[in-house]
């Protein structure tokens, strides 16, 4: 397994070893002691999917009290995956970083607690799969607009599909102002 580290502090991508021969291929995509050695908590909680369409973005999504990493890769298809660093005493505060996950890369990325993610998918459709290190909290979780100019994302789609949900996420300075 390759460690990748980013310009965010804790945002990690990793590169499994993906063995390959004439029958298909086999990867550890968690392995508690080989992810905790490399950095990464030992322990989650919960695992997600999702399934998603072309041009579908989720995000940003955070919980304030209850922050959740997440290790996240791509069972199928492909998405451009973004990591936020919502940690006001970070020097990368309100900084970002994007990585594109697909299933023919292999790659994963650890987003910390303390970063807002979202994604969009690129390909057909995705199905995206994602460890949890703390309980999905209804009540506790916010959303950042996606397209806040203070970010200045480049996200790779011009037209997003979005949640009502997400329609609704806050722009970055009215998040910074519930710090």
């Amino acid at each position: 397994m390759r460690v990748i580290p980013t310009a965010i502090s804790g945002v990690l991508i990793i590169e499994p070893v993906v063995h390959a021969d004439a029958r298909g291929h086999f990867l550890e995509t968690f392995h508690a002691r080989t992810y905790a050695a490399a950095g990464l908590p030992g322990e989650f909680v919960q695992d997600n999917e999702s399934l998603s369409m072309k041009g579908v973005l989720r995000g940003l999504h955070l919980q304030l009290k209850g922050p959740q990493g997440k290790l996240v890769r791509v069972v199928q298809g492909e998405i451009w995956d973004v990591a936020v660093d919502i940690r006001p005493e970070s020097p990368t505060f309100g900084q970002w970083v994007g990585e594109t996950l697909s299933a023919e890369n292999w790659r994963q990325l650890y987003v910390p607690p303390g970063c807002a993610h979202g994604f969009c998918v690129m390909s057909d459709q995705a199905i995206v799969h994602y460890k949890c290190t703390t309980f999905y909290d209804r009540d506790d979780e916010v959303g950042i607009a996606y397209n806040d100019p203070s970010l200045a994302i480049p996200w790779p789609i011009a037209d997003p599909v979005l949640s009502p949900k997400d329609q609704r996420n806050m722009r970055w300075s009215d998040f910074v102002a519930l710090l």
